[in-house]
């Protein structure tokens, strides 16, 4: 019996495409015994988007990791240790044989607990440089002989050495959904022609005052060339109405990848959901979370996209409005350099990385059963 354990969590960027790996690794081992299951934090939306999904939830407390003094990281070490015990007694309990971690911060006391048990941990980073609980994990990934997964080429080189060679290339995880969306299902659900031209504008899972606040300043000059489509974001206070030209979501769940293939362009963060983007052909216009409130991950992320030729990239605080007309004016007037940025979109996106993740678990799973199984024939005789 396989018993593959996840963790991750804290926004989509990280369970979505850690849902990718579990379902492309319950795949492979069809017909044989395996459970899957995931440890994420108590509360938030991990425990909501996991079950959903048809897995196995189990939480645990969750602190946060700062870079700087705060008088909750004093209350939060408290709770990282109690992840930590609690974690531990969960893989102990449910006998798991490998650990996966998607990232986020609720991520390091289990990776920590697997380590503890000798359990062989694995990570994926999905943006350009490594995080600090990707950069904790690592550790993990190095001591139990398992492997640091990499959206980006470039990514390894910000590991320390000795991590550097478990470091595989994978690109980032998406749901096999996105790879076989309908484009006609998307407009169906949109209630949109088949001439009409959508401009899809996305502020990630949990949605973007910043992009909301821009769609609300240039939603007449949008609207003048496109449909626009936008997710708001849950529990965000929006009161533009739906019109013929505008149609707002607070979240669009499964019908999200034929949307999305139905979009002539696709506008909003960097993170990780640009991959699903990219998998889909999608010309971007980008605009990074930046400022004190990020270590500047998107935009490391859209730079390396505008120099693929897949992504405009807007940043800085000068006239964004305008710039974000200027960036959808352009393309929509010029078909060959959207069918150019398509084409790079494209590449970017070709690797299927649950695949590739999901397989190097099971032929590592494979490998270490043999090996217990021969070390114990060894001991018997």
């Amino acid at each position: 019996m396989v018993n593959a354990a996840f963790t991750g969590g804290g926004t989509g960027g990280h369970i979505f495409p850690g849902l990718a790996v579990a379902a492309e690794l319950k795949n492979r081992f069809t017909g044989r015994d395996f459970r899957l299951f995931w440890i994420g934090s108590c509360a938030g939306i991990d425990r909501g988007i996991v079950e959903e999904a048809g897995v196995e939830f189990f939480g645990v407390p969750s602190g946060k990791l700062r870079r700087y003094f705060s008088l909750r990281t004093i209350l939060d070490f408290f709770r990282i240790i109690a992840s930590f015990f609690a974690a531990r007694k969960i893989l102990k309990r449910e006998k798991a044989n490998v650990l996966f971690s998607k990232g986020g911060f609720v991520s390091v006391p289990p990776c920590a607990a697997a380590a503890s048990l000798g359990i062989p941990v694995y990570t994926h980073e999905s943006d350009f440089s490594p995080g600090l609980a990707t950069r904790l994990n690592a550790r993990y990934v190095s001591r139990t002989g398992g492997k640091i997964f990499t959206a980006y080429e470039e990514t390894g080189s910000f590991f320390p050495r000795k991590a550097r060679s478990f470091v595989t290339v994978s690109g980032n995880p998406i749901r096999a959904v996105f790879r076989g969306a309908n484009a006609a299902q998307g407009r169906e659900f949109l209630k949109a022609g088949e001439k009409e031209r959508i401009l899809l504008v996305l502020g990630g899972s949990q949605g973007s005052h910043e992009i909301n606040a821009l769609i609300r300043a240039v939603l007449h000059d949008l609207s003048e060339i496109y449909t626009v489509v936008h997710q708001s974001g849950p529990g965000q206070s929006w009161d533009l109405p739906n019109t013929e030209k505008y149609k707002t979501f607070p979240f669009i769940k499964e019908e999200m990848p034929h949307v999305l293939a139905a979009a002539e362009i696709v506008a909003g963060r960097s993170g990780a959901g640009i991959w699903e983007w990219a998998a889909l052909g999608k010309p971007m216009v980008l605009i990074p979370l930046s400022g004190s409130g990020t270590r500047g991950d998107q935009m490391e992320n859209a730079r390396f996209f505008e120099k693929a030729g897949a992504a405009i990239v807007i940043m800085g605080d000068v006239d964004k409005p305008q710039e974000l007309v200027r960036a959808v004016r352009t393309l929509a007037c010029d078909a060959q350099k959207r069918q150019a940025m398509a084409d790079a979109s494209r590449k970017i996106g070709k690797l299927d990385s649950a695949d590739i993740i999901a397989g190097a678990i099971e032929n590592d799973l494979g490998q270490r059963t043999k090996n217990i199984g021969s070390a114990k024939i060894k001991s018997f005789k």
